[in-house]
């Protein structure tokens, strides 16, 4: 299939001059895809979308895997457009806030209370700061094999952009390992009586080790800390009530956000009522200025999160998305292995979370075999930084999916055969989002 991008290029073009990195969000951004092949959005709807060119994509990761039940889904939009007709905010809290915070805590019966916001980044930063005031403490320890928290200092200092940032703020965040408990008690023990929280995903690519959650809940209250689950991504993707729900453990703080709200800006702070508190009105300690936003309580990103989450319980959308997933991958890994790059093209995750990796002829991750798996893709009509479904999606869609990502293997063979994946590239390779300079 021939595609045209000389309106999407111009458009780049243009963005680059106004905006800074082209994008409002750098894992969007042009340099993460294949030279002159970075499509403008214009539309979507349900699984696909079409570029200001008029190409059409069957799309993935949709919204930065916020959208999960496709785009323009009626339920949504019928919220939406109802509170839009009736105000969109107030000076004083709308009856929306409320029945969003019911509907969550119904959704999410781990956590006694939550606070809304407009973006993930936020909530987390307001679960550290609350962790500190609890605790008394400074120092913050997040999971390093983890890759991304916030846009905010703690996190950044750790990534290779953080020009910018202090070294007396740096000091005050330190790693941990994912699944590793005796290292995590080492650390604690390095730093007595420092630590506020441990940070981390409760889930990644797999099911977390048979009781590390558990122990790692102990762990950090016996040194005094608190657990927070940065479930942007796991919550209601992995299962309606979160991974602290699917694995049985409740952390002290959680946030959520991504599958919220189906691409509307919605994200939350939620936890144990005895911490929360300290941010509110009914509290005798020292009041925590925890989160105070003008456009946190939007009525209609409140509805649409109310419909989503009607949504996911009528429908089983968590479910769905696992069955959508299991097609896909089983597919692309018959796929590969057919091709002889069983070894070479890897899909991984949950069904509900599925990523891509793409190693070279020394089964190395390569962003070079990357930006190839992309280009072929993108030229067969899907797009997407990963495998991660939205249930918009068909079973025509998933099997033309695996037949785009056939046609793509067919080139990675002939890549990998000449040892020279180079040749097959017209421009540069696509780039880590974190990475020191341009």
């Amino acid at each position: 299939m021939t595609k045209l991008f000389d309106q999407s290029i111009a458009a780049n073009a243009r963005l680059h001059e106004l905006i800074p990195g082209g994008a409002h969000t750098y894992a969007k951004g042009e340099d993460q895809y294949p030279e002159n092949m970075a499509p403008v959005i214009e539309r979507g709807l349900g699984a696909h979308v079409w570029d200001v060119d008029g190409n059409e994509y069957i799309e993935y990761g949709s919204g930065l895997r916020a959208v999960s039940l496709g785009h323009q889904h009626p339920k949504v939009v019928e919220a939406v457009k109802r509170e839009l007709d009736r105000g969109s905010n107030f000076v004083r809290p709308s009856i929306v806030e409320l029945e969003a915070a019911e509907r969550f805590l119904t959704a999410v019966p781990t956590a006694d209370m939550v606070k809304f916001t407009k973006n993930g980044s936020d909530a987390t930063t307001a679960a550290i700061k609350l962790s500190r005031a609890i605790t008394g403490r400074a120092r913050v320890a997040i999971c390093a094999d983890h890759a991304f928290f916030s846009t905010d200092d703690w996190f950044i200092t750790r990534t290779p952009m953080a020009a910018g940032i202090p070294d007396a703020i740096g000091d005050l965040t330190v790693g941990f390992p994912y699944g590793d408990l005796a290292a995590t008690e080492e650390m604690f023990v390095r730093y007595p009586g420092e630590i506020a929280c441990l940070v981390l995903e409760p889930a990644t690519q797999q099911d977390p080790p048979p009781g590390y959650l558990e122990g790692l809940r102990d762990l950090a209250h016996r040194f005094g800390a608190l657990l927070i689950f940065d479930e942007m991504i796991t919550g209601f993707r992995f299962a309606d009530g979160g991974a602290q729900g699917l694995y049985g453990v409740t952390p002290d703080l959680s946030t959520f956000g991504k599958a919220l709200a189906n691409g509307f800006a919605v994200s939350a702070l939620a936890g144990r009522r005895e911490y929360m508190e300290r941010g509110g009105l009914r509290d005798s300690n020292e009041r925590v200025f925890l989160l105070s936003t003008t456009h946190g309580a939007e009525t209609h990103s409140l509805a649409a999160a109310i419909a989503v989450l009607d949504v996911y319980a009528a429908e089983g959308i968590s479910a769905r998305l696992h069955e959508l997933g299991d097609k896909l991958a089983a597919g692309v890994r018959e796929i590969t292995a057919a091709a002889g790059v069983g070894e070479h093209v890897i899909v991984r995750g949950r069904a509900s979370n599925l990523v891509f990796a793409t190693l070279d002829e020394n089964f190395l991750p390569s962003q070079l075999y990357r930006t190839l798996f992309l280009r072929e893709l993108i030229l067969g009509g899907v797009i997407g930084p990963s495998f991660v479904v939205s249930s918009a999606l068909t079973d025509a869609d998933i099997e033309r999916t695996l037949e785009v990502v056939a046609q793509a293997c067919t080139v990675y063979h002939k890549a990998l055969d000449a040892q020279d994946v180079s040749a097959f590239l017209p421009g540069r390779p696509v780039q880590p989002v974190f990475r020191k300079f341009a």
